[in-house]
């Protein structure tokens, strides 16, 4: 007995002591969406001691210096071989206060005053720009576009002379739904495309009439966005990756086809530049022709350019200089196909300080993009701690030059450092929502990739539905990394809560996006303040992880819908 007593005491003493020595440690990390991570990021990246986080400045210096640390701290592995860094070569051109703009004929002699009238830019590398005696004609929509039977440009040769272009696509302006995308924006309703087709047509200039309703945002942020020193990617820039017959076979299933080799882009226009609608007129009415009408018939089927009276000249004095920014590229090994990856992206720069502005002069841009960056840090976090790990490899891209053009994500499609074609899926953090939880879900630009129904079914999880965008007129898909990506041949989701506040419904929703466009948007008072309801950002976070994780355990590759647009590689 007192032998068993004593065993029995050793056995109770030997689990007493197990017990004591298992209680205090902590409990296995969560992979959950963490919301100080995401509050601490957007409230450091917004500070005004990033200054803006313009590209080539003290503020990208910084930016890109704290999101090394973080990914660093987060456990997260360098992507560019040994660094985190993928040098990236800009031009800066800035236009000198004392350039002029004007137009002169029949009669008529029209001097644009510079940010009141036009702001206007060039992409040329050369201390001055010179346009003398630039026929003056309207195009239209600007569009050559052979699978909806359009062309703006058939039977005019533009060479030497300024094109006027409207923003949008026909289908806008005539509120015809067969004509085009209907009301919402294709591919070539982009302004960028606009420009890039007026090179090829060989135009000396390209002006585009401002349309605040169609575009979403006033002639504020026309000023803050190409008022200033304008970016393009510099050279050397490495060729992208040449074509290959498919993007391989994953399993003995066949992937989506590879892009086929872009095109490069002729010169960019000697001058290109935003006009006010008002202004428009004023120039049509110089010409004798009216505006208004003139626009109604761009978007009807037949319309022809029309030459004008008026010549255009110019001159724009620059500054020029070169620099190397950086792509961040973080990742999170995979577990088996090491040579597949799953990209978040979130282009991390924004339009640096103001100019010539009194009061509080930092473009801030807390929810544009501080807010998807600091999503994009959050989602690491949530990955890093999923264990086992994923069978594919997930990368993190905080891209450089995202305003206006996706410069960051361009270089990268060209310089991937896992291959295009072993990449099954992006998904796009861009403005994550600042609000409550919403009802519905936006899919920007639906009818793309399956990735879709994976959103539809993590929504519906979350108690949310998948409903249209209530404002398709702005193209969100196509002016962001997103189109970048899917123009490569890589299937693409961008979501985001939609405007349906679970407590104060839809109509509160509504004005808190006009709001935010009319006196935030790319203005010095998108700033981050403790008292944001970040619980709509925490949501879309949440379905963003719970596809991407799906997608990276998956054995085939996301599929292009046979309707897509990008089912055959695009320019972007």
């Amino acid at each position: 007995m007192r032998r068993a007593w004593g065993r029995g005491v050793l056995v109770s003493a030997g689990l007493w002591l197990s017990a004591c020595s298992l209680s205090p440690r902590p409990p296995p990390p969560s992979n959950d969406i963490d919301e100080s991570v995401f509050r601490e990021g957007v409230r450091a990246l917004a500070a005004d001691d990033f200054e803006g986080r313009k590209p080539g400045t003290p503020g990208e210096q910084k930016t890109v210096a704290y999101l090394v640390d973080q990914f660093k701290k987060l456990g997260l592995k360098p992507a560019v071989g040994d660094s985190y860094l993928q040098p990236v070569p800009m031009v800066e051109v800035a236009v000198g206060a004392d350039s002029t703009l004007g137009l002169e004929g029949s009669g008529h002699e029209i001097h644009l005053g510079l940010g009141k009238d036009a702001v206007v830019w060039t992409r040329r590398e050369t201390p001055e720009v010179s346009l003398a005696n630039s026929e003056l004609v309207f195009v239209g929509y600007g569009i050559v576009a052979p699978e909806f039977n359009w062309n703006d440009y058939a039977g005019i040769d533009v060479h030497g002379k300024t094109v006027l272009v409207l923003v949008e696509d026909p289908g806008y302006g005539s509120h015809d739904p067969k004509t085009f995308k209907g009301g919402a924006m294709s591919y070539y309703g982009r302004w960028a495309y606009k420009v890039d087709e007026a090179a090829r047509q060989g135009a000396a200039a390209v002006l585009l009439v401002h349309d605040a309703e169609a575009l979403g945002f006033g002639w504020n942020v026309v000023e803050s966005t190409w008022g200033g020193p304008q970016l393009a990617l510099g050279a050397p820039l490495a060729p992208a990756a040449p074509a290959a017959p498919a993007r391989g076979r994953a399993h003995g299933k066949e992937l989506p086809a590879a892009p086929a080799p872009v095109a490069p882009l002729p010169d960019a226009p000697l001058l290109e530049g935003w006009v006010r609608k008002e202004t428009a007129g004023t120039i049509f009415a110089a010409a004798g022709l009216d505006f208004d009408a003139s626009a109604k018939a761009a978007a009807q089927p037949g319309f022809k350019a029309l030459s004008t009276s008026l010549r255009v000249h110019a001159t724009l004095h620059d500054a020029v200089r070169t620099f190397t920014s950086s792509n961040v590229i973080a990742k999170v090994p995979a577990a088996g196909r090491h040579s597949e990856c799953v990209i978040y992206v979130a282009h991390w720069d924004h339009l640096g300080k103001g100019r010539n502005r009194s009061g509080h002069d930092i473009f801030n841009g807390a929810t544009e993009n501080a807010s998807g960056v600091a999503g994009l840090l959050t989602l690491a976090q949530s990955f890093q701690r999923t264990k086992p790990a994923a069978e594919r490899e997930i990368l993190f891209l905080a891209a450089t030059g995202g305003e206006p053009r996706p410069l960051g994500s361009q270089y990268y499609v060209s310089n991937p450092v896992v291959p295009l074609r072993q990449t099954a899926a992006v998904f796009n953090l861009d403005a994550l929502p600042r609000g409550g939880p919403t009802r519905n879900l936006t899919i920007f630009n639906p009818g793309n990739t399956d990735l879709e129904e994976l959103a539809r079914a993590a929504a519906l999880l979350e108690g949310r539905e998948v409903t249209a965008d209530p404002n398709p007129e702005w193209g969100a898909y196509y002016n962001s990394d997103s189109l970048v990506f899917a123009a490569a041949g890589v299937p693409v989701l961008f979501v985001r809560a939609g405007l349906d506040d679970s407590a104060r419904g839809p109509t509160y929703g509504r004005a808190q996006l006009d709001d935010y466009m009319h006196n935030r948007y790319r203005q010095p008072t998108d700033q981050y303040s403790d008292d944001w309801d970040v619980r709509g950002a925490l949501d879309d976070l949440k379905l963003y992880f719970d596809v991407g994780n799906r997608v990276a355990r998956g054995r085939r590759f996301p599929r292009w819908l046979p309707s897509s647009e990008f089912r055959v590689s695009r320019r972007p």
